[in-house]
């Protein structure tokens, strides 16, 4: 939801799209939209700190904007099934 609020505030774009798929053992998020581009992971953006929070648990966000767009932002979790993790603390 907050890459999605990040399109709305800043992209000036007019179509964006997410799609969320599991690859193994890792749970796969991209939204991608058809703004201006330009985001960066530095500076203190609100991106750098979803890539912390992902950092924290072992995930990863990926983003590719460059200027004149569009814009792709991956964000790669780990895939924790909760009957499985049910059977181990029972």
């Amino acid at each position: 939801s907050e890459l999605l609020q990040n399109i709305s505030k800043h992209a000036r774009a007019t179509r964006a799209t997410v799609d969320v798929w599991r690859a193994g053992d890792r749970l796969m998020l991209q939204v991608t939209d058809d703004g201006g581009g330009g985001a960066r992971l530095d500076g203190g953006s609100g991106l750098a700190g979803l890539a912390e929070r992902l950092d924290a648990v072992d995930g990863v966000l990926v983003l590719d904007s460059p200027e004149g767009g569009p814009t792709t932002v991956t964000a790669e979790l780990p895939w924790r099934d909760r009957t499985a993790m049910a059977t181990r603390t029972a």
